[in-house]
């Protein structure tokens, strides 16, 4: 069936309620919920994970559970709102800590403005760029499966019917925030398992683990291939570096933890960054084909769309609509600039450098997706590239030190969030499509998941700043934040040629040059498995302790992938689907409780985990018994014999 014969779930004839009161209501709690927990998730481990299915199962379970009611165009509403909210996160958690790292700004709530503005462009370009894509990429364009916005689709239609997951996200959610509080809270959970020792010579060594099943859930999520790769990440960073680093140093006299964690502080995470500069690089040139398709489809659908004119279901907000948002937005941002730089001629030269950019990765981004799934975006490697287009132009024009690494990343920030948000909602157009939602509708809602969720990052990145930091200190919890570390080496190289371990970066670069090639090979020959280099370059600078339970998960989707896969695809979607949904709800719990535990952190107030004293044996009892029944929970769920497949 061709695309122009395609029928819609919902006939373009039928009308029915779609953007109501209550859906655009729950949306927005959700946008906020879910912002809230991809920010925690990314800057913990350098990861997101797409809210729609998660919000369309608890859509069918508020709508119809309590009120009775909701149709399936509300329900898509809901997700469309809920996850351009948590895309949102990704785009600020890449940039804006770089900027209190590089110590450009001392801390987040005393630049809320800027934050809250970084975003709210940034998003407001990502939706007005992607409207013109619409038509050539997801109507259209038949090479592109959009795999986030069919499988959403697929579980709207089975609520629709009847088939629901909603007890698997809540549990996910109980199971995930009863760790958390037995943790970091009381402290009758043992949150990590690691040592350390001096092998031959002054060699240290070391392994850990972390107790998360959030990070369990994250490898569950992405799944073997990615999970090997991040894991395979931390065997080179520190199984083979970490021994050589310090076996060519001369003896500290520190204990053998402080050794290791200092060379990860000085040493390590550098290997990872260099890497991951090479990867972001060689990303956009090998996508180069597609980024030239998708500029063409992007300027080919201007002024395309007029709504008045056709049917329902292709209704897009009109390009007069477009092009003035453009320019707002546009002047918004060149006060910004003009604050950041101090300077009328750079803040708007800066401006024009970010819209072009912006325009330019919105396409790729929403290509891109279509092609591989939102999981699996470059949005890294985009930001990179930006990042350094940016900077090599500012340096030229004579801006240097602290308000250059200002203005660049101010650049990459508003680009980063137009790119992720683009990317999202590319998958939510596309479900859209399927189920037969007004496009229109569905764009206009994108506006209120990109405003409300803007206003809450800054005081979430304040709080988890102030409460867990960007170092490890001591045993304290803290978030490694991999991406942001990388924008602020990378700022620090270009506009402070500041003293770094350039051997480590070098060798990064080698490593990641290594993975290309060996990526390369196993593609020619059609291999099951790839070496992505930018999952490997993450996995190099993340602790090993979040490697391995990453790792695990990934374990886990392939047992049940192959238990499944003999029983057919609907059984095994509907499997992989159900582990999902409960590794959404232990991620939401997990890192909710995580924020709400920072409030204390930051405030300094004692907490039980201070006063309560089990010992350290039954601590341990408890860890692997929990760790045992979070485990044998997936399963469990997975290959139950009712869910979401079962309509």
């Amino acid at each position: 069936m061709s695309n122009d014969e395609f029928v819609p779930y919902i006939p373009a004839e039928k009308k029915i309620p779609e953007a109501t009161a209550t859906a655009i209501i729950l949306g927005i709690v959700l946008a906020l919920l879910m912002t809230a927990a991809n920010t925690y998730l990314g800057l913990k481990v350098g990861m997101t994970v797409s809210a729609s299915i998660p919000a369309a199962v608890i859509s069918f379970a508020v709508l119809r559970g309590i009120f009775r009611r909701g149709t399936i165009l509300e329900n898509n509403i809901v997700q469309t709102i809920t996850s351009t909210g948590e895309s949102l996160a990704a785009g600020i958690i890449f940039t804006v800590p770089a900027l209190v790292i590089t110590g450009v700004w001392r801390g987040f709530m005393e630049h809320y403005i800027e934050i809250t503005l970084i975003a709210l462009l940034g998003g407001i370009l990502g939706v007005l760029f992607m409207i013109p894509l619409r038509r050539a990429l997801i109507v259209k364009e038949k090479q592109l499966a959009f795999p986030e916005g069919v499988a959403c689709a697929e579980v709207l239609k089975a609520g629709e019917s009847g088939g629901l997951g909603v007890a698997f996200i809540f549990i996910g959610i109980i199971g995930g925030a009863g760790v958390k509080l037995l943790i970091s809270l009381f402290g009758y959970m043992k949150g990590a398992f690691e040592t350390a020792w001096t092998g031959v010579g002054n060699s240290a060594y070391y392994f850990g683990t972390e107790i998360s099943p959030l990070l369990v859930s994250v490898g569950y999520i992405v799944g073997l291939n990615v999970a090997s790769l991040v894991f395979l990440g931390g065997i080179i960073g520190w199984v083979i570096a970490l021994p050589i680093i310090t076996s060519t140093q001369a003896a500290t006299g520190q204990a053998t933890m402080d050794t290791v964690w200092g060379i990860y502080a000085s040493h390590l995470r550098y290997l990872g960054v260099g890497a991951m500069v090479v990867g972001g690089i060689w990303t956009i040139f090998s996508i180069r084909h597609a980024i030239a398709d998708s500029v063409r489809a992007m300027l080919k659908g201007l002024g395309v769309g007029e709504g008045k004119k056709l049917k329902r279901t292709e209704q897009d907000l009109g390009f007069g609509f477009i092009w003035k948002a453009v320019v707002i937005v546009f002047i918004a941002t060149a006060i910004l600039y003009i604050f950041f730089t101090k300077m009328v001629f750079m803040g708007i030269f800066a401006a024009v450098l970010m819209v072009i950019a912006a325009f330019f990765f919105v396409a790729v981004a929403s290509y891109i997706v279509g092609l591989v799934g939102s999981s699996n975006s470059p949005v890294s490697g985009m930001t990179i590239c930006t990042l350094l287009f940016a900077s090599v132009i500012l340096i030229l024009a004579g801006l240097e030190g602290k308000t250059g690494i200002l203005a660049a990343l101010g650049i990459a920030g508003v680009v980063c969030c137009a790119a992720c948000t683009a990317g999202d909602i590319s998958q939510d157009l596309k479900t859209g499509y399927i189920v037969g939602a007004t496009p229109r509708i569905q764009q206009l809602t994108q506006f209120l998941g990109v405003i409300f969720p803007a206003f809450i990052i800054a005081p979430i990145l304040h709080l988890l700043h102030q409460g867990y930091g960007f170092e490890k200190v001591g045993d304290a919890e803290f978030l490694a934040a991999p991406q942001a570390n990388l924008f602020a080496s990378l700022s620090k190289i270009l506009f402070e040629k500041g003293d770094l371990p350039w051997n480590m970066l070098i060798t990064g670069a080698i490593v990641g040059i290594i993975l290309i090639v060996l990526d390369e090979i196993l593609k020619a020959y059609k291999a099951p498995v790839r070496t992505y280099v930018m999952a490997v370059a993450v996995g190099i600078y993340l602790p090993i302790m979040m490697s391995v339970p990453i790792f695990i998960g990934g374990l886990l989707h392939f047992i049940v992938w192959r238990l499944m896969v003999k029983k057919g695809y609907k059984r095994v979607f509907g499997s992989i689907q159900r582990g999902i949904l409960f590794a959404s709800g232990l991620i939401a719990g997990e890192a909710l409780i995580g924020i709400f535990l920072a409030i204390p952190r930051m405030a300094n107030v004692p907490m039980p985990i201070e006063t309560f004293n089990l010992g350290e044996v039954v601590p341990w009892i408890i860890t692997i018994a929990i760790g045992a029944i979070v485990v044998f929970a997936f399963l469990a769920i997975s290959l139950s014999s009712k869910g979401a497949d079962e309509s």
